[in-house]
């Protein structure tokens, strides 16, 4: 299987993968070095196994990606076929110690300053469309062109030991975003990206599809650098529930728990639990933002509006949402930013055993991407439009300002909240 630099692997590759498949499945061994290939297809019953030194390298030629029809931001697209992918199958593994490397730096340069040439989005790294019990591990995924690993509408998965590292700054390179899902384990990663690091996700209104994300387990994990440590949204519509994150380390990324949605797009979030999370060095600890305002119909005048608005099917839905045991140490520009919309307020949202600091040298940002929220530096948390809810045993210390802003709550209950040692609830 050894590839010379100008000659591709993937006829040989897809060759393997497709005899493997046609007797029934087995295990394809990409052996030690270098093999260069365009998109691949994977198949029901048949492993992937990346030996110790292998690297598969995807040459950045949109001609090898042929189109295919996914989702693409929540909304039916036809993309460039991912780097590694799946339709329909069941029984799918990639695994190994050897290295997936989606040679991102020509698509990113394009995304950036010729965005308009790209006929269908960039190609995913793995994409895994429509799928039952697929699993991912030990691999190293790097440079991926846009989002890493992509499972849509898939049901099992398992990713376990593996590594994603993408530059800081490569655009949209999320590590992994479950969407409309059911039945997914995240477990032992470690993720260094330039855009969220676990985002889950649920389509958006433009999709007539309304199916939920669900059943989401995301444990054991570092993640560094991404805008957001886990995030949910804000492709939501089909709704999100029943999520637990523990026993995972943040450090530098923009926001650490990020919820978004914005009017219009509908969707319930229900039903998530955190627990036993380390940040340090990360902007916002906690956000959740029903007036995010980026992407398509983001600058609508509704979506910005605090004005109550009738409650109906696209009014996004925040409830039963619990954070406990969690330190965030060097923290930049707020404790937190937890918004209601006035006509849908959050609902049993509980911050319990929170301990939050500030870096020394703090560098200013903007909690949520909301129009009407300011840059801030060492502010405190923010929270309007919650009701029936609780901060319980909250310690905020060094903060600039007051260090619990509270807006339209008047159930909000606070117990044992200290800042800088004063009890504000005494």
């Amino acid at each position: 299987m050894h590839t010379l630099d100008d000659t591709l692997a993937t006829a040989t590759l897809q060759a393997a993968i497709d005899d493997a498949a046609a007797t029934g499945g087995g295990t394809v061994v990409v052996p030690a070095g270098t093999h260069r290939t365009g998109a691949l297809r994977l198949r029901s019953h048949v492993e992937l196994h990346l030996e110790a030194g292998a690297v598969l390298q995807f040459v950045p030629d949109p001609a090898l990606y042929p189109p295919v029809d996914a989702r693409w931001e929540g909304a039916p697209a036809t993309i460039h076929s991912p780097c590694l992918y799946a339709a329909g199958e069941t029984d799918v593994a990639i695994t190994g110690f050897g290295t997936i490397d989606g040679g991102g730096a020509p698509w990113w340069d394009t995304f950036r300053n010729d965005r308009a040439s790209l006929a269908h989005p960039r190609p995913t790294l793995v994409g895994l469309h429509d799928c039952e019990r697929v699993t991912i591990r030990d691999v190293r995924l790097t440079n991926s062109p846009s989002w890493t690993v992509h499972p849509l509408r898939c049901d099992g998965v398992t990713i376990t030991n593996v590594v994603i590292v993408n530059p800081p700054d490569s655009p949209n390179t999320d590590g992994i975003d479950p969407e409309s899902c059911r039945n997914v384990r995240i477990s032992d990663c470690h993720i260094d990206v330039g855009d969220d690091c676990v985002v889950i996700k649920a389509g958006t209104e433009h999709d007539p599809e309304r199916i939920p994300c669900e059943n989401i387990a995301i444990t054991n994990c570092t993640m560094v650098h991404g805008h957001g440590g886990v995030v949910i949204g804000s492709e939501m519509s089909g709704g999100v529930r029943d999520v637990v994150i523990s026993n995972c380390v943040f450090e530098g990324t923009d926001r650490g728990i990020r919820i978004k949605a914005r009017r219009g797009r509908g969707g319930v979030v229900e039903d998530v639990r955190v627990t036993n999370v380390v940040m340090r060095g990360v902007m916002t600890p906690f956000v959740i933002n029903p007036y995010y305002f980026c992407g398509p119909d983001g600058k609508e005048p509704h979506v910005a509006d605090r004005n109550p608005h009738p409650v109906g099917d696209t009014t996004p839905v925040f409830r039963r949402i619990h954070l406990a045991h969690i330190t965030a140490r060097d923290v930049h520009a707020a404790a937190g930013h937890l918004y209601g919309l006035p006509e849908q307020p959050l609902t049993d949202v509980t911050l319990d055993d929170i301990t939050i600091s500030y870096a020394a040298d703090a560098v200013p940002g903007v909690p949520a991407m909301a129009d009407g929220v300011p840059e801030m530096r060492r502010a405190g948390l923010h929270l309007g439009f919650v009701v029936d809810s609780d901060l319980s045993r909250v310690r905020i210390e060094g903060c600039e300002g007051p260090g619990v802003v509270v807006e339209e709550s008047p159930t909000l209950r606070l117990t044992e909240v200290r800042v800088d040692g004063d009890r504000l609830d005494a």
